[in-house]
């Protein structure tokens, strides 16, 4: 069983897809229930079965963006 986050909590979610094959999900967790994570990142909304959850944890803020040199 995978401990998940907190709802609001900068996560990253790796899961399986129907192929078989893992992908992960980073961004700010939006909502947690028995079946469905919700995780808004750069790909937008991802809607995430539970049951194809193989690990979740909290991840720190992203850097701050460099400064661009003339």
């Amino acid at each position: 069983m995978v401990i998940i986050p907190a709802p609001g909590t900068r996560v990253v979610v790796r899961y399986l897809l129907p192929s078989g094959q893992a992908t992960d999900a980073l961004g700010i967790l939006v909502s947690a229930d028995a079946t469905t994570l919700v995780v808004d990142g750069k790909r937008g909304l991802e809607h995430i079965d539970v049951d194809t959850v193989i690990a979740a944890k909290p991840v720190p803020p992203p850097p701050a963006p460099r400064l661009r040199r003339p």
